[in-house]
C-alpha cells in the first residue's frame, strides 16, 4: 500500500509547531532535512531519517545526528554535487517506491533555494506531491492529475505553469477554464476565486496550484 512522507526541508522560515503536528499526525514517515530537523524539534517531534550535511542544523540537532540513535541517518559531505532535497527525494523513492510527498518548512528565505525547491518536486513524479505551508497549501500537478478542492469557498486559488505547452482545466472557480494553454510562468492562472467544490486538471504539461488559506485578496489580471 502506498503511504504518505512527510519531508520537512531546510528553509529558515520555519512553518508553526501546530502545523508540523498536524502534517505529522497524517503522515506515515517523517524525513527531516538538515535544518528541518530544528523545526521538527521545535515542536517536540522526531524523524525517521535524517538526510542533509548538517551544515545548518543546530548544534543540539547536530549532537543528535552524530548519536545515531533516534532516527536513521543519511549524512552527507557537504561537497557534494546536489542539494539536501534533492538526496532526500531519492531516499524516499528507495525506501518507499510511489509515496505521496507532503513538503514544508520548503519555500520561505533564499529565492533561489525556493525556485530549486519547486524544481526538484516538480521532477518528483512517482505519487502526488504537496507543499503545506502556514499560509498556503500548493500541489503540484503532473498530465492527468486533478486536484479537488472541496470547503473553500471564497478562498484564492492560483495556478501557474513550471513546464512548456502546459493545458488545464479549472471549474467551481469564478473565472473557468477548459482545456484551456498555459503559458510558462505565466500570470493567466492568478488571483482565481473558488466558487463551489472546484476540479483543476493538468491535461499536459506540469503546474502548480496554491490555495491561500485566507479569503480573496487582488483580482486577475
Amino acid at each position: 500500500m502506498a503511504c504518505k512522507v512527510l519531508v520537512v526541508c531546510g528553509s529558515p522560515v520555519v512553518s508553526s509547531p501546530e502545523l508540523l503536528c498536524h502534517l505529522a499526525g497524517e503522515c506515515d514517515h517523517i524525513v527531516a532535512v538538515d535544518r528541518g530537523l530544528d523545526a521538527l524539534l521545535g515542536a517536540d517531534l522526531s524523524c525517521d531519517v535524517y538526510v542533509g550535511d548538517a551544515d545548518t542544523v543546530s548544534d543540539e540537532g547536530r549532537a543528535l545526528v552524530d548519536a545515531a540513535v533516534d532516527f536513521e541517518v543519511e549524512r552527507h559531505n557537504p561537497y557534494k554535487d546536489y542539494t539536501d532535497l534533492a538526496l532526500a527525494l531519492d531516499s524516499i523513492r528507495r525506501r518507499w517506491p510511489a509515496t505521496e510527498v507532503v513538503a514544508t518548512c520548503a519555500t520561505g528565505g533564499r529565492p533561489d533555494m525556493a525556485l530549486s525547491v519547486l524544481g526538484l518536486l516538480a521532477g518528483y513524479e512517482d505519487a502526488p506531491v504537496w507543499i503545506e505551508e502556514d499560509e498556503v497549501t500548493a500541489r503540484i500537478l503532473h498530465q492527468d492529475e486533478t486536484w479537488t478542492i472541496e470547503g473553500a469557498e471564497g478562498k484564492t486559488f492560483s495556478i501557474i505553469a513550471i513546464a512548456p505547452n502546459t493545458e488545464i482545466s479549472e471549474h467551481g472557480l469564478e473565472w473557468e477554464l477548459d482545456h484551456s494553454p498555459l503559458g510558462l510562468l505565466a500570470d493567466t492562472g492568478i488571483s482565481n476565486i473558488v466558487r463551489s467544490t472546484a476540479e483543476i486538471t493538468v491535461h499536459q504539461g506540469v503546474a502548480i496550484g496554491y490555495l491561500l488559506h485566507q479569503g480573496f485578496i487582488g483580482t486577475v489580471g
